[in-house]
């Protein structure tokens, strides 16, 4: 792991994981930190007849200035965590946000993406539609994100929460062990049976045992009709660094991030999630 890549709006939260990136970079020996900002133009419009809107000229020079102006000041606020180690890079471009950091993706050759939540000032506003979350499922390298409140520490457990489905298909086995290979962590592997069908598991729990061969993790099984809340007891019992999960299309997923859960990723306070696709 070489680049990580932050995407950036200059808020507290996004300085906040671009501290934790970079300490991360620290531990896992990364080179470069790229700050990320995509803008995009608002194009007002005047009406000088009612029934005929007119577009005003855009100066897109000036958000241009706008974004450049702000990574410069963002990177010299977190310049005091970084060391001679680590490069921090700056760059900026007319663009959504999600086609935006998939293109810095392959423009800088970023190994990884780090990424705050953001939203409203409650959890759930802030994971619900955010952005954070289109562009996790957009890209296809890992990210991680992090909570507002998340401060880095050395990952030394790392617990992958699995559903037993489909795992020969769906398991992404070269990009778990490559963070296995850099962490060099204690590896869980957690199951919480919240009442769905759970017949073949035991045929799907050898399939990645084997999958995994090599790397040792210890599995854990847990009964909660709550998901989250069979996720957020072991974290908070095993005090897991970093959760990582597989999204499956149309999966659980987004059952996380549904509005109906009562106590939404409760553990998110403080345990950062690494999105790793299959």
């Amino acid at each position: 792991m070489k680049t990580i890549l932050v995407p950036t709006d200059f808020s507290a939260t996004a300085k906040n994981a671009a501290i934790y990136a970079i300490g991360l970079a620290k531990q896992v020996g990364a080179t470069k930190v790229v700050l990320y900002n995509a803008y995009e133009a608002v194009v007002p419009t005047i009406f000088i007849d009612p029934t005929v809107p007119s577009i005003m000229p855009v100066d897109f020079e000036t958000y241009k200035n706008i974004s450049e102006t702000g990574l410069t000041a963002f990177a010299e606020d977190i310049s005091h965590v970084c060391d001679s180690t680590i490069t921090i890079e700056q760059l900026s471009n007319l663009n959504t946000l999600v086609n935006g950091v998939s293109e810095a993706i392959t423009t800088t050759g970023a190994d990884l993406v780090v990424m705050g939540i953001t939203g409203g000032n409650a959890l759930e506003e802030n994971l619900i539609g955010s952005n954070t979350v289109d562009v996790a499922k957009a890209i296809t390298v890992p990210m991680i994100i992090v909570p507002p409140n998340a401060a880095f520490k050395t990952i030394e457990e790392i617990t992958l929460a699995v559903d037993l489905k489909k795992v020969a298909a769906t398991t992404p086995v070269a990009p778990l062990k490559k963070l296995l290979d850099t962490m060099q962590a204690q590896f869980f592997v957690l199951h919480v049976n919240d009442g769905e069908d759970d017949t073949d598991k035991d045929q799907q729990m050898v399939t990645l045992n084997n999958l995994l061969n090599g790397y040792n993790p210890q599995y854990f099984f847990v009964n909660n009709i709550s998901f989250i809340d069979g996720i957020n007891d072991f974290v908070d019992s095993k005090k897991v660094d970093l959760l990582v999960t597989i999204p499956k299309k149309h999966g659980w997923f987004e059952t996380i991030f549904k509005r109906s859960h009562t106590k939404l990723l409760a553990f998110h306070s403080h345990i950062p999630l690494m999105v790793v696709h299959d």
